[in-house]
């Protein structure tokens, strides 16, 4: 169950500004990558461990990369890109990393299984919000009830990230249509549309903080571990539409977007549910062992401790999904 609050809060502040600013950069390069460590002509062995992950994941996966590697002494090489797009590079470029990591676990059976991996584990919750500046328009009167009037005003600047790349993407528009039938304000989710027209679409919701932080924009649409992790302030919204809570699944469904799939050339539908991430290892991965290990650092306690310090809502327990997959922080 996601944990929530007693009390809704519409802005928080996290001391963590610099460090977010300097792997938010990182992710709008779409790369992040150690020095390799190469086998020599003796046959001395590749110590790395190469990884593709969700933009929202580039600082908890850095931060428990960066323990990993030292406890295990091998190198690192991060792919931060949207999930969709991150899939992509193994359908459509060939490119196998040991690890994948997305922001909606349905990306991986719907787009890897069978052909690139046989299991997923889903290991984190999140929300979606509504980040913003003390500088943004309506910042001083923003609340969780009449932030969809505020951002509809002439003049105010929404960003928001691609859904045929990033579920960031998909799941804002599906925000707008549960928030139009919430609100009971028909036509609601087209005026939202408007807030954010094609110029104001990124690649993925971390290219967004950058133009928030600048000005560029006074509103994105992002995930809570986000705004948390670069001290933004945000709108909490109702469960009811946030994409949060395992109860209110039913209602969620009744939002639908239709996305690219394996290739630009087809398509899925993606449903409105409850944010789960997870991850696999591919069945190709070039280094197995050192991936197996990684899944198992990421399911105990100290690698979940980790993670929740980079401000992701970690899983007590593991769920694994698929043939094949390994007995990790699963549930009893």
């Amino acid at each position: 169950m996601f944990a929530t609050s007693a009390t809704r809060r519409v802005a928080i502040r996290v001391a963590a500004w610099p460090l977010a600013l300097c792997v938010f950069a990182a992710c709008g390069s779409g790369t992040e990558k150690a020095p390799r460590t190469r086998a020599t002509s003796s046959g001395s062995e590749d110590r790395r461990i190469v990884v593709y992950n969700a933009g929202s994941l580039a600082l908890p996966l850095r931060t428990v990369l960066d323990s990993f590697a030292a406890r295990e002494h091998v190198t690192v090489e991060q792919e931060n890109a949207g999930s969709l797009e991150t899939a992509r590079k193994l359908t459509e470029l060939g490119k196998i990393p040991d690890i994948v990591a997305v922001a909606d676990y349905e990306v991986i059976p719907l787009l890897l299984i069978p052909s690139q991996a046989t299991w997923y584990a889903k290991f984190a919750h999140n929300r979606m919000v509504l980040a913003y500046e003390d500088r943004s328009r309506g910042a001083a009167e923003i609340t969780t009830n009449n932030w969809w009037q505020v951002v509809t005003r002439p003049g105010v600047q929404v960003g928001r990230s691609d859904p045929s790349l990033d579920p960031n993407g998909y799941r804002t528009l599906i925000v707008w249509q549960l928030a139009e039938r919430f609100y009971k304000q028909p036509g609601l989710a087209q005026k939202l549309l408007a807030t954010a027209p094609p110029r104001n679409v990124r690649p993925k919701e971390a290219d967004l903080v950058g133009l928030l932080q600048a000005g560029e924009f006074d509103y994105i649409w992002s995930y809570e571990s986000i705004a948390q992790g670069v001290g933004a302030r945000y709108v909490t919204l109702p469960t009811e539409i946030d994409l949060s809570a395992s109860a209110d699944s039913a209602a969620y469904a009744v939002a639908s977007v239709r996305v690219a799939g394996k290739t630009p050339r087809d398509s899925v539908t993606m449903r409105g549910q409850p944010i789960v991430y997870a991850f696999t290892v591919p069945t190709r991965a070039p280094h197995p062992a050192i991936a197996a290990k990684f899944a198992e650092y990421l399911a105990s306690e100290d690698g979940k401790r980790v993670m929740r310090g980079a401000k992701l809502d970690v899983l007590d327990q593991f769920e694994m999904v698929g043939p094949g997959a390994p007995t990790i922080g699963t549930r009893d």
